[in-house]
């Protein structure tokens, strides 16, 4: 017993001291937010008269009801179309072991070691003379591209690890590979599709500098081009651009801590099959 409690207590420790790292900055930002407006906020204090009109207010001086709407129409362009590929590029890559697999899955890596801003500046010129510059669909095409490195070797490592024997089993039976993509592949990857879909989904929704490259007009933007309402030519309102980071966070944190088990339960089976 004396054993098993002294290797519990330094693991409670450290969950402790990361929780107490992830909250600390998010009470901070909420006692900041709940000051009076003009005045600038110094450490964690929570006030004696908490303003909590400064979230009604900085969702109107943002416009958070417009970019909400913007936001949630660039999730539904890009995160089902980007599951969709990675999911059918990764069983071709770790199923059915297609010709010239090895040399598509070195150029996703290497798209996975390129920077994300060196790409701004291409993607510019790729979009205009295309003509979909200050369009939703101008941003919702690159995403997808971008997506498409880690989703697919995401994607990639669940389908190497499903057993060759279902697949075997299934081309007896009839199933050609597309039936079984469809009928067995699928839904057992579905923790893992979950997880992915998840993370991009929070990529997608958090994009900043992307959208403000891409588009010009402020209501098409993402929800965390808002932050840029609250930053005037000579003063920043320090009070209302903490509200309104907390109205922007509020989806994405609610969104994870309900498809958190999704998430955990694709770690859990990807550690059991490694």
């Amino acid at each position: 017993m004396r054993t098993a409690n002294s290797t519990k207590i330094p693991g409670l420790a450290l969950l402790l001291a990361a929780m107490l790292f992830s909250v600390f900055p998010l009470l901070s930002m909420l006692s900041a937010a709940l000051q009076p407006q003009g005045t600038v906020p110094s450490g964690l204090s929570w006030p004696s008269e908490p303003q909590w009109h400064n979230f009604a207010d900085a969702w109107n001086v943002a416009n958070i009801t417009t970019l909400a709407t913007s936001s949630a129409i660039l999730v539904l362009g890009v995160v089902p179309a980007a599951a969709l590929f990675a999911t059918m590029a990764g069983y071709a890559l770790g199923q059915l072991r297609i010709p010239g697999g090895g040399i598509f899955f070195l150029l996703l890596l290497l798209g996975l070691t390129l920077p994300f801003e060196v790409t701004i500046v291409p993607l510019y010129y790729q979009i205009r003379e295309m003509g979909l510059l200050n369009t939703r669909l101008g941003l919702i095409l690159p995403l997808i591209g971008l997506n498409m490195p880690f989703a697919v070797f995401w994607m990639r490592a669940h389908f190497l690890n499903v057993p060759a024997e279902l697949s075997e089993a299934s081309s007896l039976d009839g199933a050609g590979p597309w039936r079984a993509f469809r009928h067995i592949q699928v839904p057992l990857a579905a923790p893992a599709l979950a997880a992915l879909c998840l993370l991009m989904f929070l990529s997608t929704w958090n994009q900043f500098l992307l959208a403000i490259v891409l588009i010009d007009d402020p209501d098409k933007r993402t929800m965390a081009g808002a932050l840029q309402n609250f930053v005037g030519q000579y003063s920043t309102d320090v009070v209302l651009l903490n509200a309104g980071a907390l109205l922007i966070m509020a989806p994405t944190i609610v969104v994870f801590l309900v498809f958190q088990r999704h998430f955990v339960k694709a770690m859990i089976a990807g550690a059991v099959k490694g």
